[in-house]
């Protein structure tokens, strides 16, 4: 029977909780810069429920995606909390849900707090549907999965900032993940094999797909008749197009370090999603303050310091398990 400090460690593997704060730093960052373009402060506990969405919505994906995929990881990852039995099923199952109506009930206080607008929760649900989507068939179509993902932290950011005041934030996320899963996807030759066809898929509907946002945000501003949605590119966006340029870069310099390919991707792979930190830091930069973005850039070390502690106690709770033998054939 696991010691307690083991269950919660099994139970943050299972839920990839080192990486939530990915998550929390694209909300946190999305309610700042939908205040600062309204005007209206964050309530303290609309900035709490906001953090329960981005918890339940990032652990319910993952724990969901390791439900589904406990078979193949059985023969590929017998270490992980599923396949080794350190969770029994029907815990991982209960779990799932559990989180799933962490995200939900996070959705329906913020939905309360604003006086009954509904439209985040309703964000919420959709998002939820996109990881369902993405982990029950999106991962095994690739370029709809692919794009799938990009789309969910999309969703995510705009449960924080429904009317996408300064949409630019949410759309780079959407494109950061999207091609930065499909380079990974391809690296790490994972099945089905990434072909020149599924490269085409995933452009053209990502295009499509920014093309037709970005169009619905004219089409606002024709409405409203003023610039709200703040299309314009000013120099708050400098810093955050150099990152990009950075992050690119680096990304070439992880690759030419690693000789395997599926290694190069792992590591693209854990760099992309923490520089979302960066990418949020340097928006809040632009257009709210650097106290607030110190703030934001704050979630980077802790979540690489997260990483590794995971990554360490992974290792200790494998070299301290009891062997297990085989017979002979």
């Amino acid at each position: 029977m696991l010691s307690l400090p083991r269950r919660v460690l099994t139970l943050l593997q299972f839920t990839r909780m080192a990486l939530v704060f990915t998550a929390i730093s694209n909300a946190w960052a999305a309610m700042l810069l939908q205040s600062h373009a309204t005007g209206k402060p964050i309530p303290f506990w609309y900035a709490v429920a906001m953090t329960m969405v981005s918890v339940g919505l990032y652990t319910f994906g993952m724990s969901l995606n390791d439900l589904i995929d406990r078979r193949r990881d059985s023969q590929i990852a017998p270490g992980r909390p599923l396949p080794s039995g350190r969770i029994s099923v029907t815990a991982a199952h209960l779990i799932c849900v559990m989180l799933a109506c962490i995200a939900l009930a996070g959705g329906a206080w913020m939905a309360w707090i604003q006086s009954g607008q509904w439209i985040s929760l309703l964000i919420v649900l959709w998002t939820l549907v996109l990881i369902g989507f993405y982990d029950f068939a999106g991962k095994y179509l690739v370029a709809p999965g692919l794009i799938a993902l990009g789309l969910i932290r999309f969703f995510h950011a705009t449960v924080a900032a429904p009317t996408l005041i300064i949409p630019w934030h949410a759309i780079l996320l959407l494109v950061h993940v999207t091609i930065l899963s499909t380079v990974c996807y391809g690296l790490e030759g994972k099945r089905p094999r990434l072909t020149k066809r599924h490269w085409v898929m995933v452009i053209g509907g990502l295009s499509s797909m920014c093309g037709l946002l970005i169009g619905l945000l004219i089409q606002r501003r024709a409405v409203l008749g003023q610039w709200e949605a703040a299309l314009w590119f000013t120099p708050a966006l400098l810093p955050v197009a150099a990152s990009i340029v950075a992050f690119v870069m680096f990304a070439g310099i992880i690759r030419i370090q690693n000789k395997d390919p599926r290694a190069a991707g792992r590591t693209m792979m854990l760099y992309g999603l923490l520089w979302l930190i960066v990418y949020d830091a340097l928006f809040v930069l632009g257009y709210v303050g650097w106290t607030y973005a110190l703030v934001i850039l704050a979630l980077f070390p802790i979540s690489v310091l997260a990483v590794q502690v995971m990554r360490w106690s992974s290792r200790i709770a494998e070299l301290s398990a009891k062997p297990q033998y085989q017979r002979a054939r």
